[in-house]
């Protein structure tokens, strides 16, 4: 699979790197784009987050329109917005594509590949909700990152695993992970 990997200058940023570090974890993904918006690469630096280095992952400057992901030819798998900000879900609801990451999730859109747009922010105002309820009519999956507990997370890495997790199999990346099995019933 080739799947790209948007930062937006949400705080979360370690939700991002745990994605990464999970996608390279499989052999199902081949090639990994990473676009970072420019609040993104302030937020990292403030939360102190580093992210992984590999041959597998291709920066690109979000900036630059002429490049392989603004273009529906170029067949990539699936698309993470990772953490997703209001402002990126609000314009992409809009169809506006200032931005490569932009760009990006508009073709995604467009070609009806997999979207997941991760959104960290609450609460959600009615503008919020209805841009979330745009992208979701429109083909993305709105995934907030809100951890589950039910599997007794003890560390804040775990936590945000209970994310991640979830992030992975939408993109249709085989990767164990917890799975809920419920509660004994009669």
């Amino acid at each position: 699979m080739k799947v790209i990997v948007a930062i937006t200058g949400a705080s979360g940023a370690i939700y991002a790197r745990r994605t990464l570090e999970l996608l390279l974890q499989s052999e199902q993904v081949e090639r990994i784009a990473l676009i970072l918006s420019d609040t993104a690469e302030r937020v990292l630096e403030h939360e102190q987050v580093t992210l992984p280095k590999s041959e597998r992952i291709e920066l690109y400057d979000n900036h630059e329109m002429f490049s392989s992901v603004a273009s529906g030819s170029a067949a990539w798998d699936a698309m993470i917005i990772v953490p997703a900000s209001m402002g990126t879900v609000g314009r992409t609801a809009a169809g506006i594509s200032q931005t490569l990451i932009e760009r990006a999730a508009d073709v995604m859109l467009k070609e009806r590949r997999r979207l997941i747009v991760v959104v960290r922010e609450t609460p959600y105002s009615l503008i919020h909700l209805r841009n979330m309820t745009t992208l979701t009519e429109a083909g993305a999956i709105v995934l907030p990152a809100s951890p589950s507990f039910y599997s007794h997370p003890t560390t804040i890495d775990e936590a945000v695993d209970t994310v991640v997790e979830r992030i992975i199999a939408h993109t249709g990346i085989d990767l164990a992970h917890y799975e809920f099995s419920g509660v004994g019933g009669k």
